[in-house]
């Protein structure tokens, strides 16, 4: 008997689009949760028009999928309803009566002149667990402000922490590379909605969760924040060196760039014994952490000219031999030609409508008690592909009904 997934008896109604919503409902269809993809008619989730890059078909050619796009939307079904219409919102309705979960990222207040918010929707299924991804929450004087990634970046804290030290060349704010507060306020919202299908279970109730981006950045600020908040200082920019430990930094080597984070004292010694500079292990101003911390202006300079005299190969096998950890930047080509990586199969070939097959990134969420060959996840679905089966099969909805509502613009 084959072992289902963890949340194969979940369906989620999936009104979000962009990164942070679309990746908390790619979590939940990794874990098998059967999730509706509701899209514009004809316009569908603005990332389908994020490219290029598209995927491509097998001669080559773009087709309309944006390669964005496809980083979150596998597993879902998509069917494509014009909300804002009367018609639209009774079939919207009629779909939460048969879903457990409601994932939306509209402005604060839009659904409800819908009759689509959670106390609209809970009269209807009670147990419902309905999550709203906003920039600043559903109250405060910012609710009604439209939040994006690098706007909240900046607003929470996270560009103060992030980039150069502003006395050296290149210094100043710095946004993350990718859309990191999009990106973990998804994996917060899968959080709290799994926390709200566990009390559910419990109690037979069902709730609302609020999530703000805003929120998501301050708290993700961890020990920076808490720097803060014990010591009334704010904490600094410093590139790719750390404020409590030397040397814990990038490199330049003769060939490329090497990061070295020395945790503790016997690390540092073995590190400038590998470089042939022994004597800055016993030095009287270097020789414990607090004190390399204390007198990194002269040390790093020193350090630097010591790993620039070899390759970068030469510094990785060495220092990995004597226990030093050590690695270099890699940029994606290197990532995906990474051993490592390919022992974790991180990516996979799925079967795809128009591309023939297109290439996803797993999902890292190994669980023993559930199947662990993916290869039969859906893609990422076209615009409006499971629409007729979704109304017809799960509504009950006859092929005329669907061609008529089709004729009309509802779908």
């Amino acid at each position: 008997m084959t072992a289902q997934k963890a949340l194969s008896h979940i369906r989620v109604l999936d009104l979000s689009r962009v990164l942070a919503g679309p990746w908390c409902s790619q979590n939940l269809a990794d874990l098998g949760a059967d999730v509706i993809k509701i899209e514009r008619p004809g316009a569908g989730d603005d990332t389908r028009a994020w490219g290029p890059p598209y995927a491509r078909d097998a001669d080559g050619n773009d087709t309309t999928e944006a390669a964005y796009y496809l980083a979150a939307n596998r597993g879902k079904r998509s069917v494509t309803m014009d909300i804002a219409s009367a018609e639209g919102q009774a079939l919207l309705r009629e779909l939460v009566k048969h879903c457990d979960v409601v994932l939306e990222n509209y402005k604060v207040g839009q659904l409800k002149r819908y009759g689509l918010d959670y106390d609209s929707l809970k009269a209807i299924k009670p147990d419902l667990v309905y999550c709203s991804v906003t920039g600043f929450g559903q109250d405060g004087p910012y609710a009604h402000r439209a939040g994006y990634d690098f706007l909240i970046q900046g607003m929470g804290g996270l560009m103060s922490v992030t980039g150069e030290r502003d006395d050296l060349p290149g210094g100043g704010p710095q946004k993350a590379g990718v859309a990191l507060t999009d990106l973990m306020t998804g994996m917060y919202a899968t959080i709290a909605i799994l926390a709200a299908l566990t009390q559910r279970d419990r109690d037979g109730g069902g709730q609302y969760i609020d999530m703000a981006l805003l929120d998501v950045q301050v708290a993700m600020l961890a020990n920076m924040g808490s720097n803060y908040l014990n010591s009334g200082k704010p904490p600094k920019r410093w590139g790719n060196a750390h404020p409590n430990i030397v040397p814990y930094q990038t490199f330049a080597c003769s060939d490329g760039y090497i990061i070295v984070a020395t945790g503790n004292d016997g690390q540092y010694q073995k590190f400038v014994e590998v470089g042939g500079r022994g004597d800055l292990a016993l030095h009287e101003r270097y020789a414990t952490n607090p004190l390399r911390v204390k007198n990194r202006d002269e040390l790093v300079p020193l350090l630097a000219a010591m790993v620039q005299a070899h390759s970068r190969d030469f510094w990785i096998d060495q220092l990995e031999a004597v226990g030093v950890p050590c690695g270099p930047i890699n940029n994606l080509d290197d990532v995906y030609k990474n051993p490592q990586v390919l022992a974790r199969e991180l990516v996979m070939e799925v079967p795809h409508p128009t591309a023939g097959t297109v290439k996803l990134v797993r999902s890292p969420m190994r669980m023993s008690g559930a199947p662990s060959d993916d290869a039969a996840t859906m893609p990422p679905p076209l615009l409006g592909q499971h629409t007729d089966e979704v109304l017809r099969d799960l509504l009950g909805h006859s092929d005329a009904d669907i061609t008529t509502l089709r004729h009309k613009g509802i779908l």
